[in-house]
């Protein structure tokens, strides 16, 4: 396991336990990872998917975020941002967050963004001038309305899956709805599918037509 999926793993348990005040165990190994990375920024996303997305498309940009001194973690839940950003903050690890927020999402990073001391949004401007870009629904819709569900449809193909997926839009629960809901379905439907095609659509995107949300946030960093 490499320093930076050691340290995301140490920020997650640290949020996720009892309490505001961490055992010292663990405050100082999450410091410890932190200064073997020379780290400076966390990146906070929704999922495993999100984070899949957004170090696929540093690749493709010629990027190691973790050469840069920047970790991408996943909350595992928007509710848990106050948790998060109090680990980060000048009292903790005393790094600078960024991230990508859910549009019904906005109103947590709101409040714990002010709650910890980096800052009032009153806006979705605001939050971009503090690091976090809004997806209109999720990052999988931004994608998935970046590429077209041509597009995607050719990605599905040149997964293998082209063929399931007929199958699956042949189901009786799917035939009537939209390909854009199909396909969100589709790939929601077996564990890791999603955070593989997270990967996937954004490894097939134009990257002169990036998703306004992936490509501020890459850009700010």
């Amino acid at each position: 396991m490499d320093t930076a999926t050691r340290f995301g793993q140490t920020v997650i348990a640290r949020a996720a336990g009892d309490g505001d005040i961490p055992a010292p165990a663990e405050a100082g190994a999450a410091r410890d990872l932190a200064a073997d990375l020379g780290l400076h920024t966390v990146v906070l996303v929704e999922g495993v998917s999100d984070r899949a997305a957004v170090e696929a498309l540093a690749e493709r940009q010629g990027r190691a975020l973790t050469a840069e001194g920047v970790v991408v973690v996943p909350l595992r839940g928007a509710t848990s941002i106050t948790r998060f950003l109090r680990l980060l903050g000048p009292d903790d690890l005393d790094v600078r967050p960024v991230g990508l927020c859910d549009a019904a999402e906005q109103r947590f990073f709101r409040q714990g963004l002010e709650r910890t001391g980096f800052g009032t949004a009153r806006t979705t401007g605001d939050l971009e001038t503090l690091g976090f870009f809004t997806c209109h629904a999720d990052l999988e819709d931004e994608l998935i309305r970046a590429l077209g569900t041509d597009g995607v449809q050719q990605a599905i193909d040149d997964q293998g899956d082209l063929r399931t997926f007929r199958i699956f839009q042949r189901q009786p629960a799917q035939r009537e709805r939209p390909v854009e809901a199909q396909l969100r379905r589709f790939m929601g439907t077996i564990g890791g599918r999603k955070e593989h095609y997270a990967r996937a659509l954004t490894e097939a995107l134009d990257l002169t037509r990036l998703p306004r949300p992936l490509d501020g946030l890459l850009a700010y960093l």
